[in-house]
């Protein structure tokens, strides 16, 4: 699941820096990718990767 979130972050962040759009310092192409990243790596440790059921 945080592995979707990842890729579409990484969208909008590309969207944002290739349509060259004027957003304040919060909502800004990088900080935006960094979240992206935070959420690839949360993934790949495991965290979010969905639920299972102990025997």
């Amino acid at each position: 699941m945080l592995g979707i979130v990842a890729a579409v972050l990484f969208f909008v962040s590309f969207l944002v820096n290739a349509a060259e759009i004027s957003t304040n310092h919060t909502f800004s192409s990088v900080n935006i990718m960094l979240l992206g990243l935070t959420a690839l790596a949360l993934h790949v440790a495991g965290i979010g990767s969905g639920w299972y059921r102990r025997r």
